[in-house]
């Protein structure tokens, strides 16, 4: 049998690359699955989410296998599995989805409700989710293959632009889904909090669905200028002018049509030293101050139940301090949590396939390999502009 390592969560912002056990056809209370297939992990990528719980952002314990954005080839199916044959390219969704249920039937994949018995919606290596093994790893399990999995029609051509397709598993549907949540459309003058990888995938996916202005707000200068050279439009946070009066020397007028919180929790304040103090709603009401009357704003940056990083009693409840009032007077809209991947993966892999959207390149897609998986998460946490794609087997760095 084959050798599989992959990313550990140590606990204190530590993450170690260990030995694991070979992945089985079995959900998380070991009772085999005949729907199930297993993997050779072709890519797997850090995410900001899993720097929520190396951080001790949420209550993730010790021991953890991480990693929820998988790309690989298929190895072995359950007897269960009709559409899907060893050898096939594919990209993995990060919810974890049973597509039986009243919500994944509706394409509510990321609130699934047979996935995860303690609430709806699970996913790979993530705290709360259902307890499935992360895939930042050299081979994992992914249940309910046919309707989970998402195959590359030519494995080769896949291969070819596999740093792009590797962003279908999270980043770039969730974009995607912050900007249609946020009524992005043609002419659109659009506002993305947050220059990270999400935000970049959503400024992008706001030039496909047809913007005028894409405006990306960041504190880090690297993750700006990353944004500026991507043709996007920047504001500087850490300066003391308000978002409005910066948005309006871009636009001539200090509110845009539709606005996207790809930040989530951790967010900082604005302006000076209220840049790098945190003030987890601090995006939320900055959108709804610059985003016009009956505007929408799509909101895929995650916010947690349970933060015990908290600085305050009520935001380690989740309880944030939104400017509700301001929002209702203003007539806005808001959509939040997971997105429904499946929803949307098989037309962005269509667009990537036929050179629509450059996505690796907009996000900063840097290769490493497994061993490098710590340095990775080092640099990401530090606010690198780069998205750091796991190479397990060491074939994509060797080509």
């Amino acid at each position: 049998m084959a050798e599989n390592r992959g990313v550990v969560y140590m606990g204190q912002g530590r993450v170690e690359v260990q030995p694991l056990r070979f992945p089985e056809l079995a959900d998380p209370r070991g009772r085999r699955i005949g729907h199930g297939a297993i993997l050779k992990v072709v890519a797997t990528n850090i995410c900001g989410s899993d720097q929520h719980m190396v951080r001790g952002r949420t209550t993730a314990p010790a021991g953890m296998v991480l990693g929820h954005e998988i790309t690989g080839e298929v190895i072995e199916i359950g007897p269960d599995v009709e559409t899907l044959r060893v050898g096939d390219l594919v990209s993995v969704p990060f919810n974890v989805a049973c597509g039986r249920c009243r919500c994944c039937k509706e394409q509510d994949t990321g609130v699934c409700l047979n996935v995860n018995p303690d609430r709806p919606g699970g996913a790979y290596g993530y705290v709360d989710m259902g307890g499935w093994i992360g895939g930042q790893a050299r081979y994992v399990m992914v249940p309910y293959a046919d309707f989970n999995l998402l195959r590359f029609p030519d494995a080769a051509q896949a291969m070819e632009k596999i740093r792009d397709l590797t962003c279908l598993s999270d980043i770039l549907p969730t974009g995607y889904h912050g900007a249609v949540s946020a009524g992005v459309g043609p002419g659109s003058t659009v506002y993305v909090a947050g220059a990270g990888p999400v935000g970049l995938a959503a400024a992008a996916s706001a030039r496909l669905l047809g913007a005028a202005v894409v405006i990306v707000g960041d504190v880090n200068a690297a993750r700006l200028a990353h944004a500026r050279a991507s043709g996007f439009q920047t504001v500087d946070l850490t300066l003391d002018a308000p978002l409005p009066e910066q948005v309006a020397a871009i636009l001539g007028a200090p509110e845009v049509d539709c606005a996207v919180d790809a930040v989530g929790f951790e967010a900082r304040g604005h302006g000076g030293e209220g840049s790098r103090a945190e003030a987890p709603a601090a995006v939320l009401n900055a959108l709804m101050e610059v985003t016009r009357v009956a505007g929408r704003i799509g909101i895929p940056g995650l916010y947690v139940t349970d933060d015990p990083g908290a600085a305050d009693p009520a935001a380690r409840r989740g309880s944030l301090s939104v400017r509700f009032g301001l929002g209702w007077a203003k007539a806005h809209s808001f959509h939040t949590g997971q997105t429904p991947v499946t929803k949307y993966n098989r037309a962005l892999m269509q667009a990537i396939l036929w050179d629509r959207l450059r996505i690796a390149d907009v996000v900063g897609v840097t290769l490493i390999s497994l061993d490098d998986a710590p340095r990775g998460y080092a640099e990401f946490d530090a606010g690198a502009p780069r998205k750091f794609v796991i190479d397990p087997h060491g074939a994509l760095l060797a080509a």
